[in-house]
């Protein structure tokens, strides 16, 4: 059986006894009843991915996939190739969003390199290069069947790396020049909705690129036909290798019962492939923030899950999920240390 398969096979249901404790302990604790919204909806989650009541999320890592798409050369994009690279350096170097924000909160960054076109000259990336970037899907498959599973394949990989290392909280992010090209062409392929509605300026394109950029994912979905009842074949055809690998890593959280933060548009369309892939998968996920790309709140439709913040904020890389996970150790610490009727003789 191949890691994959094994993988999906193995993800389960919320721990439903869990999740009744939970909320009994919830409606106990010195509040009105459901006063404190989201943070009484993730603890109960945290119970239910758990089987505890109780939860600790005090080892925290954000996992960021790297790849160029060949989409590129469409001028779908601002900023030239290199970009990619040097990003990824910044990352490595502590120096980008992402990097801070994550220090921030006591947060490990884990950068991998699934197809980045140069190689990262900074010490500490993960080396998982498939090839230097994917093909065009304005003129063909952006990647075989064959290596869209080996790139969900390693981001299984290096979550289960990560959670092996004792990692107790994940997020998502992702590097990749032209990458909100290919998930707005995923988002397209499954949905069909108008591109008005889910296609973006990305990292800042202009009226005219923003037109091209529509007219460029129309031609790619029309062209490759990928069947929107089989993620693997979207993914291989009008994705990218930092898609796939993030699709990976929600898989493989899941089935490790670990729970795992969407960052921002990109990875909410990797969500929703591995959500395709295998529904239960949605138990472990948690919502970061509500991204300024137009097609945040079609991919919040499809998930049937709503982001705990929405700050206008459109740079991807994991920053997200950084903000999330205070909110989630928040939520953690409410349960823990708040106290109950019980504490001040009213139970």
């Amino acid at each position: 059986m191949s890691l994959l398969q094994k993988t999906v096979d193995s993800i389960g249901d919320l721990n439903q006894n869990a999740l009744e404790e939970a909320q009994k302990r919830l409606d106990f604790l010195l509040k009105p009843q459901g006063s404190l919204g989201k943070l009484e909806d993730i603890a109960k989650k945290l119970a239910g991915i758990s089987g505890n009541v109780f939860n600790n999320v005090d080892k925290k890592a954000i996992i960021i996939m790297c790849g160029d798409n060949g989409v590129y050369d469409e001028k779908v994009a601002s900023f030239p190739k290199d970009v990619s690279m040097l990003v990824a350096e910044t990352m490595l170097s502590g120096i980008c969003g992402v990097a801070v924000l994550a220090k921030n909160v006591n947060a490990k960054l884990r950068v991998v390199d699934l197809g980045l076109e140069k190689d990262v000259k900074i010490p500490g990336i993960v080396n998982r290069k498939i090839r230097r970037g994917t093909s065009n899907f304005a003129k063909g498959a952006a990647m075989s069947r064959e290596e869209a599973i080996k790139a969900i394949e390693i981001g299984i990989e290096e979550t289960n790396k990560l959670i092996d290392e004792g990692y107790n909280l994940i997020g998502t992010g992702e590097v990749g020049i032209g990458n909100t090209t290919t998930s707005s062409a995923i988002l397209y392929a499954f949905t069909k909705e108008n591109l008005d509605l889910i296609v973006g300026r990305g990292a800042g394109l202009s009226d005219e690129g923003l037109t091209l950029k529509k007219q460029v994912i129309k031609k790619g979905v029309e062209l490759n036909n990928p069947d929107p009842n089989d993620p693997i074949d979207v993914l291989a055809k009008v994705g990218g290798f930092d898609l796939a690998g993030l699709t990976g890593c929600y898989l493989g959280a899941a089935a490790r019962r670990v729970p795992i933060v969407i960052d921002g548009f990109i990875s909410g369309v990797a969500a929703i492939c591995a959500a395709k892939i295998n529904p239960k998968v949605k138990n472990f996920m948690i919502t970061s923030h509500g991204s300024a790309e137009p097609g945040s709140k079609k991919i919040a439709e499809v998930l049937g899950m709503e982001p705990m913040l929405f700050m206008n904020m459109r740079l991807g890389e994991g920053t997200g999920c950084a903000l999330a996970f205070h909110i989630i150790d928040t939520a953690t610490k409410m349960m823990k240390e708040m106290g109950t009727f019980a504490d001040i003789g009213l139970a």
